[in-house]
């Protein structure tokens, strides 16, 4: 063992030094970028909303309460779900993680009242939701939304966005600022 590793046994790593010797590689930057995918960060976003509302239905009709705060919840999981399946870098995941949050908040408030009316008709959730016209939705909007639900959509779009960009270590970040200096920065 040597005297300089002895003089620096409790000392913290330098992660941010400047003597990095290693320039990043803008290959993995071009590979970062490649990796994106928007199609399939809509798609999770929408399998997410479809499978949270009717978990959500099936939640508040067993335990006869609406839980409007599971909006919020909803907004969390469809954020960690577009970064895992768009593994995004750029403005448009949050976006489309926003925009998915705020669907799935009026989804789940359409499908959570198709459940309070199938168990009062007796019938199933499916029924009420194709026995929908152009006279119940106005009756719907007045009666069941309220601005609370807007409150918690907005802040379910907020916490979605918050967590849909990818993660990236120190080197990855270098890497792919380097390959967006070269000129060749996405969208």
């Amino acid at each position: 063992m040597s005297e300089e590793q002895r003089k620096q046994v409790l000392r913290l790593p330098k992660r941010h030094s400047r003597e990095r010797a290693e320039r990043p590689d803008p290959e993995v930057g071009a590979r970062l970028f490649r990796e994106q995918s928007l199609r399939g960060a809509i798609v999770a976003a929408l399998v997410s909303i479809i499978a949270f509302g009717f978990i959500w239905a099936m939640l508040s009709t067993a335990l006869e309460k609406v839980f409007p705060w599971m909006t919020v919840v909803q907004g969390l999981i469809v954020g960690l779900v577009v970064r895992r399946a768009g593994r995004g870098l750029d403005w448009r995941f949050p976006v489309v993680a926003a925009a998915a949050a705020v669907v799935g908040a009026l989804a789940g408030n359409v499908v959570v009242a198709a459940a309070f009316t199938a168990a009062e008709f007796d019938t199933g959730i499916l029924t009420v939701l194709r026995a929908a016209t152009s006279f119940t939705w106005p009756v719907f909007f007045d009666e069941v939304i309220t601005p609370a639900d807007a409150v918690y959509a907005l802040a379910a779009a907020g916490v979605a966005a918050f967590y849909a960009n990818r993660r990236l270590t120190r080197d990855q970040y270098a890497a792919y600022r380097a390959w967006q200096d070269q000129g060749r920065g996405g969208p």
